[in-house]
C-alpha cells in the first residue's frame, strides 16, 4: 500500500529550553496514522536525548489539536510495516484476523502511550479545538494539560460497540461517575467541564494559549532536571499502584473482543462507523440534546 506523502506530519521546534512538538495533518483535524505516530515518536526521542531541552510542549497545527485516530483519511495506513519500537510483539503487517489488530494495536496505540508516558521529561499537552477519542490519549500522556476555552473533548467509540480508546485512562484522569458519563453518551465537553472534573490544568483564552503554555514550561524549566525525573516517576508509579496499568490491561482484551465481536455479526471490526457516520451521530447526538 502506497502512503501519500504529506510532507512533515510532526514538526519539531526548541525555544529557550521548551521543545515544540507539533502534529501537522492540519486539512485532516490532525488524524492520527502511523507515519504521524512514529514522527511523534522519534520527535519525543530527540527531545529527551538534547539536554537543552527542559520541557516539552506537545501541540496541533491548525484549528484542532486532534481528531484521533485515521479512520478515514487517504493516508491511512495500516498495513504498512515500521520497525517496533514500544513492546514486544511481532510486525502487525500479513498477519491474519485478530492478530494483525491485536499486533497494531498493542504497538501504535497503547505501547506507544505507555513509552510517551514514561518520557522522563516533564510535557504539556497544548489543547485547542478538537480533542477527540484518540486525541484524548496524546493529551493524556503529557503530565500537564493547557487547554483554550474553545477546546472540546469526547471519547465517542461507544458507538462503534467498542468500550472506550486503546489507552484507557478514563477513571484515573477523571472522577469514574464523570468517565461513565461520556462514554456512555458519547458527548462532547468543554473545556471549563474537563477543568471542573480535575482533566486539565487550566483554561485561557485562545488568544492566549501558546503565551500561558511558555510561562508554565518556563517556571518548570527553572526546576532542577534530575528532581523533575524523579517525581514524574513517583506520581506515574502512585497512579500505576492505584490500578491505572492493571486497568488498561484489562480494558484493551475488552476493546479487541469488541472488535472480534463486530467482525463476527458484521465484517467491520469498527462496528459499520466510519469517520463520516462518526460525525453524523457526534451532530444527531448534539441536536437531540438540546
Amino acid at each position: 500500500m502506497t502512503v501519500p506523502d504529506e510532507g512533515d506530519v510532526v514538526t519539531y521546534d526548541v525555544r529557550d529550553g521548551v521543545a515544540f512538538v507539533t502534529l501537522n495533518r492540519p486539512d485532516y483535524r490532525n488524524a492520527q496514522n502511523s507515519v504521524m505516530t512514529y514522527a511523534l515518536d522519534a520527535a519525543f526521542e530527540r527531545a529527551v536525548e538534547d539536554d537543552e531541552v527542559k520541557v516539552i510542549v506537545l501541540a496541533g497545527n491548525g484549528k484542532h489539536f486532534s481528531a484521533g485516530h485515521d479512520i478515514g483519511t487517504p493516508g491511512r495506513d495500516h498495513h504498512v510495516h515500521y520497525d517496533n519500537k514500544a513492546v514486544m510483539w511481532w510486525d502487525h503487517v500479513d498477519k491474519p484476523g485478530g492478530d494483525q489488530r491485536f499486533a497494531r494495536e498493542m504497538e501504535v496505540y497503547l505501547g506507544m502511550c505507555r513509552r510517551w508516558r514514561e518520557i522522563p521529561k516533564p510535557t504539556i499537552a497544548m489543547v485547542q479545538g478538537a480533542c477527540i477519542a484518540g486525541g484524548l490519549m496524546l493529551a493524556w500522556v503529557c503530565d500537564l494539560i493547557v487547554a483554550s476555552d474553545d477546546a472540546f473533548f469526547s471519547d465517542p467509540v461507544v458507538r462503534m460497540g467498542i468500550p472506550g480508546v486503546e489507552y484507557f485512562a478514563h477513571p484515573w484522569m477523571m472522577n469514574p461517575r464523570f468517565a461513565k458519563e461520556i462514554l456512555y453518551t458519547g458527548d462532547r465537553f468543554p473545556a471549563q467541564r474537563a477543568y471542573e472534573v480535575g482533566m486539565i490544568n487550566r483554561v485561557v483564552p485562545r488568544e492566549d494559549l501558546e503565551k500561558e503554555t511558555l510561562a508554565i514550561a518556563g517556571r518548570i524549566a527553572a526546576m532542577p532536571r534530575f528532581g523533575l525525573a524523579l517525581t514524574k516517576k513517583a506520581v506515574n508509579q502512585c497512579e500505576d499502584q492505584m490500578g491505572m496499568r492493571n486497568g488498561m490491561d484489562s480494558v484493551f482484551g475488552l476493546h479487541h473482543f469488541a472488535h472480534a465481536h463486530n467482525a463476527e455479526i458484521d465484517t467491520d471490526p469498527l462496528g459499520g462507523m466510519n469517520a463520516k457516520s462518526m460525525a453524523e451521530s457526534a451532530r444527531n447526538s448534539e441536536n437531540g440534546a438540546k
